[in-house]
């Protein structure tokens, strides 16, 4: 039986991990021969899931080949995307994200839904075809939903993903906030990692409008933290904007305490990032953003009205 693969998005964030691993388990439970792949290295939050449980995370590949079955988690532009996506065939997509530059030679199932992550779409299937989640899934899904949510904090936050947190605690038999929490902290230590890591760690690249756009976002326990090392970082920024010719590079920092955000924008469209939150860049290329955390709600949307 020819093997089917399931992969989230590229620079693959804590949902996209994880919400591939547990779409593997749905896919064999009816009797599909799947495999979860990953499209690029564990960031440092997603790692300490993975240290949690004492598990090793899927292999990574680049390209598919022609004709290759896909299955996609959390995403469906082709941009972020693996390589050779346009020569594959896609059976399924489960996302929570803006639908754009998508469309099939061939009829296909999707799932998708306007909650905070991914996991939640997939614990509700779980729930809905009785399908068993066991502690270590519902560990990753708790995982994925308190990621993408900030811990339920985000505006990206639903009913549904409270509902199925608390839920899935109860299967976990933890303390899921505490986890969490921890989680997330460890995800905020960038202090080893070179500017040019840090600003593909969480990159996604939107085209539109006829522009080239990558929004990077990280967190922090401190914004200073990272804003200190401002100058290294716009450098990378700019090589990045070079290398991939783009017009514009917000770098999002996120407080995960405060729940702010403060972004450096570079490139040669920064008028649009003004345009879009009302205000102007201070003279150091940076604005801060009072209440604003998720890339998915507040900044792409008015990001994308003002193209």
């Amino acid at each position: 039986m020819e093997k089917i693969l399931i992969t989230g998005h590229k620079n693959p964030d804590t949902d996209s991990i994880c919400s591939s691993i547990v779409m593997e388990k749905i896919a064999k439970h009816f009797g599909v021969n799947a495999e979860a792949v990953r499209l690029g290295d564990l960031n440092k939050e997603t790692e300490y899931v993975f240290k949690y449980l004492n598990k090793e995370p899927q292999r990574m590949i680049e390209k598919v080949d022609d004709g290759q079955k896909l299955i996609l988690v959390d995403h469906n532009e082709a941009g972020q995307s693996v390589e050779n996506r346009d020569n594959a065939e896609i059976l399924a997509v489960i996302d929570h994200h803006r639908i754009t530059d998508f469309k099939t030679p061939t009829p296909l199932y999707y799932f998708a839904k306007p909650v905070g992550c991914t996991a939640t779409i997939l614990y509700e299937i779980m729930t809905e075809k009785k399908i068993e989640i066991s502690k270590e899934d519902a560990i990753l899904l708790i995982s994925a939903i308190s990621s993408d949510t900030l811990l339920l904090k985000s505006p990206t936050c639903t009913k549904e993903d409270i509902d199925a947190f608390n839920e899935l605690e109860k299967i976990a038999q933890i303390d899921a906030k505490t986890y969490a929490l921890n989680m997330l902290k460890a995800g905020t230590d960038i202090s080893d990692l070179t500017p040019e890591t840090i600003v593909e760690l969480d990159a996604k690249l939107l085209e539109e409008g006829g522009k080239r756009i990558i929004i990077d976002q990280v967190n922090a326990a401190d914004i200073n933290d990272v804003f200190s090392r401002k100058d290294e970082i716009e450098e990378a920024m700019n090589k990045e904007i070079k290398d991939k010719k783009l017009n514009l590079f917000i770098f999002v920092i996120t407080d995960i305490i405060n729940t702010n955000s403060k972004i450096i924008a570079l490139g040669d469209s920064t008028d649009i990032v003004e345009k879009a939150f009302g205000q102007k860049l201070d003279s150091d290329n940076s604005m801060m953003l009072e209440g604003v955390v998720s890339r998915k709600k507040q900044i792409v949307p008015p990001i994308v009205k003002n193209l």
